[in-house]
């Protein structure tokens, strides 16, 4: 039987193909790109499939559900990379970074202070994204505007890479404005990486650059509820 049709239609060939198609659109390269397959409440059964189509670097919210995961996946598959994407205690710092390659949710003092003192401890500098709190709401995490200048020197004495800026724009608002603005962000304090956009706006997040897109639901379909 030829399986080369139903391979095409599985979510991440779907993703993969819009990623390229609103890259080309954009003038940029898909390869410049990086697709974060969001594992988050999944279990290692619905994640199996994505590492036997090939897709290698994943997202997770918590420390303590991808310390339940990871490990035995990646004993079968060591070359993935994994990204924290959800906010991080400070008092998890020692645990992320030993298990994740990349941390998107630097976003106060007390929390670079614990992960410079686990970094050290560790021997291992882990790149972050800086989250930026770029909508100005009270609820949500991430650094204010106001003070990512300042933020940033920060980081930078702290000696931990600065991979780029992460943000989650405010819900049911049109969200190119914001995606402009913090690749606008990141281009004036000279930093690489913009890690933004999720399943529902991921085209148009690529459209005003950026490098790493989250994306759980139109990969894995609708997440069942915590406790559920």
């Amino acid at each position: 039987m030829d399986n080369t049709a139903s391979l095409d239609d599985t979510p991440l060939e779907t993703v993969r193909a819009k990623l390229a198609k609103v890259a080309k659109i954009a003038r940029r390269e898909a390869e410049d790109i990086t697709l974060i397959a969001v594992s988050k409440t999944h279990p290692a059964d619905s994640i199996l499939p994505l590492l036997e189509q090939g897709q290698r670097v994943f997202g997770e919210n918590r420390v303590q559900e991808a310390e339940g995961k990871w490990p035995e996946l990646r004993d079968s598959y060591p070359d993935v990379e994994l990204h924290l994407i959800g906010q991080l205690q400070s008092n998890k710092a020692e645990e992320a970074v030993a298990l994740f390659d990349y941390i998107h949710s630097l976003d106060r003092p007390s929390l670079l202070k614990a992960l410079r003192k686990a970094m050290d401890k560790a021997g291992r500098r882990v790149p972050c994204f800086i989250q930026v709190n770029i909508g100005d709401e009270e609820q949500k995490g991430g650094c204010a505007i106001s003070e990512l200048p300042a933020f940033i020197v920060q980081v930078r004495d702290a000696e931990i890479p600065i991979a780029g800026l992460m943000c989650i724009p405010p819900s049911d608002i049109e969200p190119a404005p914001f995606f402009a603005f913090m690749d606008k962000l990141a281009r004036d304090h000279g930093l690489p990486g913009r890690s933004m956009g999720m399943s529902g706006d991921y085209d148009t997040a690529i459209m005003q650059g950026a490098t790493h897109i989250r994306v759980g639901t139109a990969l894995f379909g609708a997440r069942k509820p915590v406790g559920g």
